[in-house]
């Protein structure tokens, strides 16, 4: 398709964005708009350095790698380096959202589908809300001068609802949001909106503020995604590593940082927000292991950081959309599931908390999470709601202090926000994981 200059390694990726964002406030519209986009990211390497081109000028790439090239010095053994042998060179097509795409969905029906959801909300303590259907489907050719020809589609669709909550005294925001691959399933979770504004309406009339201290903590699996997320998936991202010795000290392959029951995993392969048959490099998705029955056992990689600490590829070069180079990140992480039920869990804590929902986390060698909805454990059960400003703790010790993981398992998938690294955000993951208990972590 391209003629690509010799002497020279150059890859171009071509974007095509199908998006559509309807807003609401209260039960007004206010805001309707269908985005179509294309363009291309261009990279061209000659050993020493990379050279790249965002542009939206599709119909003039050969001028564009042209112009690149023109100023790379040529290199007659480009092959032989390292980053270029590294590379994969796949030639393969995976649509499989050209059925059911959202791009062929009259937006009046995306439309009746939020009107839907929100002519249910009814409680006198839901004072305001403000709210969002966004689609996006992403058609993605990936040509390398190694070889590679690819082609792959990506589809997300979702609801986003923010609601103001009076009930008394007591006063809150509250969120809920939901993502599907398929319209015809988004369509399903209108009794799931219904259902977790009556739970933040009741937990927000009932909380009292939490007594701080150190508490067994019971994370459910949206809880556990983001602790696995931000906690220690961000340390996972190589580019950390490259050039600083402590880390790669700190973070060894094969350190023991948890008891046996203890997995974690990054996989590209899983339908979702973090699906990636292919990453931004050409290389293909696939599941990686990064802790292993509590130990180290893997990292997230570019073409570049594999070479530089000497690891395979993993699928996880990742850019936010075509105006940015690919840089290390996540797909869909999460802790593998156990073989505990949830109530037996339960039933063995005489005392602690249960995060059910969060407003957010951050973190690296430590950790915050804020909480949305959370309530005591008491005698082996859960019983009243309270207020957390945040639960913080290192990573290290809590991944050591995990000690007990459900056999119920939940992945996630949501619209507003996303990951966010550099200056490149928002990206979309998946997350998720069991039921994970914590023996001790801070709480205030």
């Amino acid at each position: 398709m391209y003629s690509f200059p010799r002497d020279l390694y150059v890859d171009v990726r071509l974007e095509e964005s199908f998006d559509t964002r309807i807003r609401f406030k209260q039960l007004a519209l206010e805001g309707q708009k269908v985005r179509q986009e294309k363009g291309a990211f261009i990279r061209v390497f000659d050993g020493q350095r990379w050279y790249y081109s965002s542009t939206t000028d599709t119909e003039n790439l050969q001028d564009h790698i042209d112009t690149l090239a023109s100023m790379a010095t040529p290199n007659h053994d480009i092959l032989n380096h390292p980053i270029v042998k590294a590379f994969e060179v796949n030639r393969e097509s995976i649509l499989r959202y050209e059925k059911d795409s959202v791009t062929d969905i009259p937006i009046e029906e995306k439309q009746a589908l939020l009107e839907t959801i929100l002519g249910r909300i009814s409680d006198e303590a839901i004072v305001g809300h403000n709210s969002y259907y966004m689609d996006n489907k992403t058609t993605k050719s990936f040509y390398s001068s190694k070889g590679a020809v690819l082609t792959f589609d990506q589809q997300v669709c979702g609801i986003r609802i923010t609601l103001d909550i009076v009930c008394g005294t007591n006063k809150d925001q509250a969120t809920v949001s939901k993502g599907a691959t398929y319209l015809a399933d988004l369509k399903e979770y209108a009794d799931f909106f219904q259902e977790e504004i009556t739970k933040s309406v009741a937990f927000i009339r009932a909380a009292e503020p939490v007594v701080p201290g150190e508490y067994p903590v019971l994370l459910s699996p949206e809880a556990t995604g983001i602790f696995t997320h931000e906690s220690f998936g961000h340390k996972s991202e190589s580019d950390f590593m490259v050039g600083d010795e402590t880390m790669r000290t700190e973070w060894a392959l094969g350190k023991r940082v948890g008891q046996d029951l203890l997995n974690i995993i990054d996989d590209g392969t899983i339908t979702g927000n973090g699906y990636v048959p292919f990453d931004d490099e050409g290389t293909r998705g696939r599941k990686t292991e990064i802790i292993s029955g509590g130990l180290l056992a893997g990292r997230l990689h570019s073409a570049a950081t594999s070479v530089a600490l000497e690891e395979g590829l993993t699928g996880n070069a990742r850019a936010v959309n075509f105006e940015f180079e690919p840089i290390v990140r996540m797909t869909t992480t999460y802790i593998d599931k156990g073989t505990r039920p949830l109530k037996d869990i339960i039933a063995e804590m005489d005392h602690g908390i249960y995060l059910e929902t969060l407003k957010h986390g951050s973190g690296m060698s430590t950790f915050t999470l804020a909480p949305a909805r959370a309530y005591k454990i008491e005698g082996g059960r859960v019983t009243s709601p309270v207020k957390i400003s945040v639960v913080t703790g290192n990573v290290f010790s809590t991944l050591e202090e995990v000690d007990a993981i459900s056999a119920e398992f939940e992945l996630s998938s949501f619209v507003g926000g996303g990951c966010g690294k550099m200056e490149q955000y928002p990206l979309p993951i998946g997350y998720g994981g069991p039921y994970t208990r914590v023996k001790k972590l801070k709480v205030q």
